[in-house]
C-alpha cells in the first residue's frame, strides 16, 4: 500500500519569514530562524495518524550569495532534530536556473513520491505561497494555504487561519489507513 504524505513548505509554515516592504523572505542568519508556535505538535499529530512529513523548499538566497551553505545546513539540521520529520529536500536554485526542483516545479514532491510510495493524489501541500500551491497542483496533492498579508491572490484548494486548523482539515479529509 502506498503511503500518504503531508509536504510541508519551511519559510512560513515552519518557521517565521521575514518581512521586507510586504513581501515573505528567507530567514538569513540563525538567530532569524525562530520555529512557528505549535509545529511540532501539529508535525506529530500528523505522523501519529500515517503520513509521512517531508519538507520542500526553495532557498535561492544560496544561488544569491545572500546566504551561506553552513547557516543553511545548521538550520536545516536544526529542523531535522527538533521536528519529527521524514525527509527535507531543498532546492537551491533561483528562478533563472530554470531546474525541476523549483517550486512551482514539482520536482521535489515527484522525487520525495518516488523514494517514499506516496500516493501524491492522497497527500497533502501546506504552504504560504503561491508558488507551493502551483507545485502541490501540478503533482494532484490537495494544496492548503496559511493565509498571509502577501498571498491574497494565491489560489488553493483550501485556505486557513492557522497550521492547526491545516491539521484538523487533513486528519478530517482523510481516509483512515487500512490494515
Amino acid at each position: 500500500m502506498k503511503e500518504r504524505a503531508v509536504f510541508l513548505d519551511r519559510d512560513g509554515v515552519i518557521n517565521k519569514v521575514i518581512l521586507r516592504e510586504g513581501k515573505p523572505f528567507s530567514p538569513r542568519r540563525l538567530d532569524q530562524y525562530v520555529l512557528n508556535d505549535g509545529i511540532r505538535e501539529a508535525v506529530q499529530q500528523l505522523k501519529n495518524n500515517g503520513f509521512k512529513i517531508i519538507v520542500v523548499s526553495n532557498q535561492p538566497d544560496l544561488a544569491r550569495g545572500e546566504i551561506t551553505e553552513d547557516i543553511l545546513h545548521s538550520m536545516t539540521e536544526r529542523l531535522k532534530s527538533e521536528i519529527p520529520i521524514d525527509d527535507i529536500y531543498i532546492c537551491p536554485h533561483d528562478d533563472h536556473h530554470k531546474c525541476s526542483c523549483r517550486k512551482p516545479r514539482p520536482g521535489m514532491l515527484l522525487q520525495a513520491a518516488q523514494k517514499w510510495d506516496i500516493d501524491l493524489t492522497e497527500s497533502f501541500l501546506i504552504g504560504d505561497t503561491w508558488k507551493d500551491m502551483e507545485a502541490g497542483k501540478a503533482c494532484g496533492c490537495k494544496t492548503i494555504l496559511l493565509d498571509a498579508c502577501y498571498n491574497q491572490d494565491a489560489h488553493c484548494d483550501l485556505r486557513v487561519k492557522s497550521l492547526s486548523e491545516a491539521v484538523s482539515i487533513i486528519l478530517e479529509k482523510s481516509k483512515p489507513i487500512q490494515n
